[in-house]
């Protein structure tokens, strides 16, 4: 019996020393070795830069600056327009041509619906103008090229500047309303413009250096030595033509003239009676 149990089973076990040194690693080191290489990962840190109670306190003191500076500038511009509308001085915006606004032009949204096609009318008035004293450049430069002098061409060019914008600040924009100051502004004004127009379309010597303009005088005069300057000038004098007509037909077809027929009886009406009294 005794024999049976002379070797322990578990002697094999009595083999393995843990605290051995077996080529200076021990097995149990080398079974922990991962586990010691994980535990360095974990004690890696990520440096996430945080703003400070002091920096969100300083960023919002800005932005409520900010705000308030803009809330001031509104203040300020809607003061500025309330003040313009009661000095009845019209803040407006250019818009027209759209890809190059130098005017302002909102037919549909200030004029009312029964006056918008006389309003086109005098748009198409302004427009023609415009176009008459364009072609006029372009006819006195070609008879500049065939050798009539410089000072025509100049004078063109000043016919231009002063006639078109003149005729929008003139007439065209007083037009617009219905005080009885501004339709004597465009009564005025208007027929001046009328009436440069139809001096322009017969261009005679006189007043204005004549061949400056292209009317019916001056092109009879250049076709016989320049032709191609002389048809110019005959476009030119069916323009000014075409211009007087439409002028003259917006001028008698709007009410403005009958208008000022009846502002100038009622006013030497109350000049009559305040005499009297």
């Amino acid at each position: 019996m005794a024999g049976r149990y002379e070797r322990n089973p578990y002697d094999e076990e009595e083999d393995v020393n843990p605290f051995a040194n077996n080529g200076g690693v021990s097995p149990s080191n080398s079974r922990l070795s991962p586990l010691a290489s994980g535990i360095g990962d974990f004690r890696a840190t990520v440096d996430i830069p945080l703003d400070t109670e002091k920096d969100l306190k300083r960023r919002e003191k800005e932005l409520q600056s900010r705000e308030a500076e803009l809330n001031k500038r509104e203040k300020e511009l809607k003061r500025r327009e309330e003040a313009a509308a009661r000095a009845g001085i019209i803040i407006e915006e250019k818009n027209w041509p759209p890809f190059f606004p130098i005017i302002h032009h909102d037919v549909e949204n200030e004029i009312p619906a029964h006056l918008q096609r006389l309003q086109y009318f005098a748009f198409a008035s302004l427009l023609g103008l415009a176009g008459s004293l364009f072609w006029n450049i372009i006819a006195v430069t070609a008879a500049w090229i065939e050798g009539e002098g410089v000072k025509i061409w100049l004078l063109s060019i000043i016919y231009f500047i002063s006639g078109v914008p003149g005729a929008y600040v003139l007439w065209y924009r007083a037009m617009r309303t219905d005080s009885a100051l501004n339709y004597g502004w465009f009564f005025l004004f208007y027929l001046l413009h009328l009436g440069f127009v139809i001096y322009s379309a017969v261009a005679p010597p006189i007043i204005f250096h004549g061949k400056s303009l292209a009317g019916i005088l001056p092109a009879i005069d250049i076709i016989s030595e320049h032709a191609v300057a002389g048809i110019f000038y005959f476009i030119g004098f069916g323009l000014f033509t075409v211009e007087s007509l439409l002028m003259y037909t917006y001028f008698r077809g709007s009410g403005k003239a009958a208008e000022m027929k009846r502002e100038a009886t009622h006013g030497a009406m109350r000049a009559a009676i305040s005499s009297s009294i």
